[in-house]
């Protein structure tokens, strides 16, 4: 198993470096989470191998039979007024190994004032991005291996500018059935815009993302770790509002020691009960935590918690994520087994 393991990471670092966060590329919305299963879990976790088929969103390599006939829809309200939402399908042609992924993923960014250079109004105007994914997911013969790929057609209307593009993701995951253990390596956004917004060509938010998760033996718990944006490091930056001043009005910038900036790519997250009709979900991400947390008081940024009820044929999910004193979201979802 280790050397399976370590298979993945070799396939990792034999990949092309491309640093990409926030504010450094277009379509950002892509790396949002997808579902508020994944929300309570601390983001982007990878791992998971169920009836779950939002979960191919993130990962096409997660998809299987059991999401045949599944069809999710997941809704959150945002930070800002932002609001967006994602819905999945799957369907499976050939119980072996013929299932398909349908996916969209949407986001509006609400109603803006706008104003000409001298102040004056313009009226209204909006924002949205939108993407539209396919995904096939391939069992390597003869290994405990699968491997899946997303095709995604991106449509972004911000004011009076409008862009298309086009991404592919790709997934593998190692399923060791006898110790219940999943690993999964994901690189996504890879691809370009076919149209810009004014001229100039933008990267899309490519990351690469690899994942653990085992349920332990004798108690009804799945562990999940997760080391996000492999694609960059540092991503730890000081923040400015966090520098010293002395007497003579020096100022010091703060100071990001190495644990820091490692465990800024690290998410955990505990699932309870994860194959019952009720179960508790709760992560903490860490660089939510670092970024979003206010000097000297305790707010508990970084921290989700969320449950899910099977109810027949229907699935509810619903999570609270912490961002910071003044921002929180909650995340709803809504699972139906069409079968």
């Amino acid at each position: 198993m280790i050397k399976r393991i370590t298979t993945l990471f070799l396939m990792l670092l034999t990949l092309p470096m491309f640093a990409q966060l926030g504010g450094e590329a277009t379509y950002q919305f892509l790396n949002l989470v997808s579902s508020p299963r994944q929300a309570a879990l601390g983001g982007k976790i990878i791992t998971n191998f169920d009836h779950d088929v939002t979960e191919a969103l993130y990962n096409p390599a997660s998809i299987n039979y059991k999401m045949n006939n599944q069809l999710a829809v997941n809704y959150s309200n945002y930070l800002g007024g932002i609001s967006y939402g994602t819905a999945a399908y799957a369907y499976t042609w050939d119980r072996r190994v013929q299932t398909f992924h349908f996916g969209v993923t949407y986001i509006n960014y609400g109603s803006f004032d706008g104003y000409d250079v001298n102040g004056n109004s313009t009226g209204t105007f909006s924002g949205n991005e939108t993407a539209i994914s396919a995904g096939y997911n391939y069992k390597i013969p003869y290994t405990d291996f699968y491997v899946g790929a997303n095709v995604k057609v991106i449509t972004s209307a911000l004011e009076q500018y409008n862009s298309i593009g086009g991404a592919i993701d790709f997934g593998a995951m190692y399923i060791n059935e006898k110790l219940d253990f999943h690993a999964a390596l994901t690189v996504r956004n890879i691809g370009t815009q076919f149209s810009t917004y004014a001229g100039q060509n933008e990267p899309l938010p490519f990351e690469v993302n690899f994942g653990m998760s085992q349920t332990l033996e004798n108690v009804p718990l799945r562990w999940h770790l997760t080391l996000e944006n492999l694609q960059k490091w540092p991503i730890a930056v000081s923040n400015p509002a966090r520098a010293t001043t002395d007497l003579d009005g020096n100022q010091t910038e703060e100071k990001v020691g190495f644990l820091n900036k490692g465990l800024r790519h690290l998410i955990l997250g505990a699932e309870l009960f994860p194959e019952g009709g009720f179960n508790v979900r709760l992560g903490y991400n860490f660089r939510r935590a670092e970024e979003l947390r206010i000097e000297d008081q305790r707010n508990f940024s970084g921290l989700s918690v969320g449950v899910g009820i099977k109810l027949n044929k229907m699935r509810f999910s619903y999570t609270h994520a912490r961002y910071n004193g003044a921002s929180n979201s909650s995340f709803f979802g809504l699972q139906i087994d069409l079968q």
